[in-house]
């Protein structure tokens, strides 16, 4: 069914260890100890049992869009790879390097919300419930901070990539766990993401079986969806007749995510020459890198040709100042979104509405 997950088997007593230390210190969390901290708002954790990869910015942005129709929402991130410190509110004139990618990716689309980064998750949401009454947030994403228990989330959801479920891995460094499986009992909802589109119903109760999951723990899958093709710069672009990539076209695609793999295959559907440059996941691009790209992209013999990056990337090469004009006017990202199986957008919706609508209008009170 999945792809065989790749395991340093000879990592097994480093990951012995670095298990028995995970192990002691969420009993300390279990025994109080050491305390989570809840607030009288919602709390919503996107988080994972894995290093990286499962796809929780796509899903935190589906929140975003579900939500803030109706409520106040902020992000609380804790920035990763930034070059800042502590508490930080996205603002006029704030740059990827001040927040992080991701972050800077989701203020950039949804401007009307608050993204805010900091490492202290109890800090940045008493930052961000200290605002002014008119801008205090009624909703609180938590992007990835499942393992941050100083926090208690009033609704965890944990996404696990159908290519590498949490329970066919092991602990790193064997795997790629940040934690033991059996912590998937802290969760109220489990998603499998990046399924496959075409997926047989034995696979959906094989899962499902495998997880054994409570009464009271729901599971959803979802898969990527991708959207039409977007310059990264707009204003500089060349102007084009197909809002997608199309078959005679010959694209470099450059990505600096932890599984490029389902873009990839998509991209070759739609290009019949597609050549792939891969660097690590969060990769700033230095002169050396830009060089390469653009060495990559001159040795692609057609004139009919585009280079396509990630839209995390986008957030990240928008201020490289390495990129000459010529190659930002063919510079282009595949935004994409998440769709959900079985018919259960509406069912996954209505969780998170429920939940939401469950605590008292007034949440100024803080």
């Amino acid at each position: 069914m999945n792809n065989e997950i790749r395991l340093n088997e000879g990592l097994a007593p480093v990951a012995f260890l670095y298990g028995i230390g995970v192990g002691f210190r969420n009993l300390l969390f279990n025994w109080g100890i050491l305390t989570s901290k809840s607030y009288p708002i919602p709390l919503i954790c996107v988080g994972n049992l894995t290093v990286g990869g499962t796809g929780k910015t796509p899903h935190v942005e589906y929140l975003i869009r579900l939500l803030k129709k109706s409520y106040r929402v902020a992000v609380l991130s804790r920035g990763y790879k930034r070059k800042s410190k502590g508490f930080i509110l996205a603002g006029e004139g704030s740059r990827y390097p001040d927040l992080g990618d991701e972050p800077f990716q989701i203020w950039q689309k949804f401007p009307d919300i608050l993204v805010a980064v900091d490492a202290n998750r109890r800090r940045g949401i008493e930052r961000l419930l200290a605002l002014p009454e008119e801008r205090r947030p009624q909703v609180i994403l938590l992007d990835d901070a499942f393992q941050h228990r100083y926090v208690s989330p009033s609704l965890n959801i944990v996404l696990t990539d159908y290519h590498r479920l949490y329970y066919e891995d092991r602990l790193f460094p064997v795997g790629l766990l940040r934690e033991p499986a059996s912590s998937i009992r802290r969760t109220d909802i489990v998603v499998v993401t990046k399924c496959e589109k075409d997926l047989k119903p034995i696979e959906y109760r094989i899962i499902e079986k495998n997880m054994a999951l409570f009464a009271h723990q729901q599971l959803f899958f979802s898969r990527i969806a991708y959207k039409k093709l977007q310059p990264v710069f707009p204003d500089e672009c060349v102007p084009r007749k197909q809002a997608a990539i199309q078959k005679e076209e010959s694209v470099l695609l450059v990505s600096g995510i932890a599984n490029p793999l389902p873009l990839v295959a998509e991209v070759k559907k739609r290009a019949r020459k597609v050549k792939v440059m891969n660097f690590a996941d969060h990769h700033s691009f230095d002169k050396r890198d830009i060089e390469k790209i653009i060495q990559a992209y001159d040795a692609m013999g057609s004139s009919n040709k585009i280079l396509l990056v990630t839209e995390k990337d986008a957030a990240r090469l928008k201020e490289n100042k390495y990129l000459p004009e010529k190659y930002r006017r063919v510079l282009y990202y595949l935004p994409i979104t998440i769709d959900f199986h079985l018919d259960r957008t509406s069912d996954f919706d209505m969780a998170i509405l429920r939940h939401v609508q469950s605590f008292p209008e007034k949440q100024s009170e803080v």
